[in-house]
């Protein structure tokens, strides 16, 4: 197996804030470009599950197959198994590993997914290629990032504007690129795939609860996460300035005309017979 290790810091971490919009995600909401080649007895790696709940989908839709899903983080898996004991699955395992070297043989799955991972890596080729190692020939490697730059909102928010700016700085001083979506395609070709579909998606946040929801989760984020801890220890910001961002995230929240869109790049990579 190759001996690479991830050198990047995970910005995020697993604060509840984290958890609160991590265990709102579904095959359906997070995955839909995928869903239209699976097949019932497919075997699949979902890399960076978290909390499992698009694992979960995922083994729901192949009902005679099996889901592996794979974290960095042993506890986050305890969440993972959790959900998928609730739902009755009994063709999902989790277990802990690193994109960088996936500890499974070569041409062992048919799809390999991963969600929100590669803008927080080290090296997102090199993690593609070990995504291609482990994808059986005329299957699926499968990746949606967000792309923070192409976020946009209304009304306009100053406060926001520096969230975005200090979040894009934080992410790349721990090692990773906060605007990967767009970045997606040419990492696919860069790790060698010739037959790659790019697409894009977006989640909107617009209704007085999905406002509410959004804007007190990123709140929460600022002040009590990981991410605020790289913040202030890596001299990007201050608590006061983080208490500021804050505000402005609830203020954006409140307002009856606000609107907020996430964009994500998409790739669907077939692996050459």
């Amino acid at each position: 197996m190759p001996e690479a290790r991830e050198t990047a810091v995970y910005t995020h971490g697993h604060h509840e804030s984290v958890l609160r919009s991590h265990t709102w995600r579904t095959a359906e909401n997070s995955a839909a470009y995928l869903l239209g080649v699976l097949e019932p007895r497919m075997r699949i790696l979902d890399i960076g599950c978290g909390p499992g709940t698009i694992t979960a989908d995922l083994a729901g839709l192949v009902p005679d197959g099996h889901v592996t899903g794979l974290d960095r983080e042993p506890a986050i898996l305890e969440r993972a198994r959790a959900v998928a004991g609730e739902r009755g699955l009994t063709n999902t395992d989790f277990a802990v590993g690193d994109v960088h070297a996936l500890d499974f043989p070569d041409d062992t799955f048919c799809v390999v997914h991963a969600h929100q991972v590669l803008q927080h890596v080290g090296d997102p080729v090199g993690a593609l290629r070990e995504m291609r190692r482990v994808t059986r020939p005329g299957g699926f490697v499968a990746v949606r990032d967000s792309d923070y730059a192409a976020m946009t909102w209304y009304p306009p928010s100053p406060g926001m504007d520096d969230w975005l700016d200090l979040y894009r700085r934080v992410a790349r001083a721990n090692g990773g690129e906060p605007d990967a979506g767009r970045r997606l395609k040419s990492w696919a070709l860069a790790a060698g795939f010739t037959d790659v579909t790019a697409t894009s998606a977006t989640w909107t946040f617009s209704t007085a609860g999905e406002r509410a929801w959004w804007s007190g989760l990123w709140a929460d984020r600022t002040v009590a996460s990981a991410y605020a801890e790289q913040a202030v220890d890596g001299g990007h910001a201050t608590r006061r300035r983080l208490r500021e961002v804050a505000g402005a995230w609830r203020e954006w929240g409140e307002r009856d005309d606000g609107w907020f869109s996430v964009l994500h790049g998409e790739i669907l990579c077939r692996k050459e017979v």
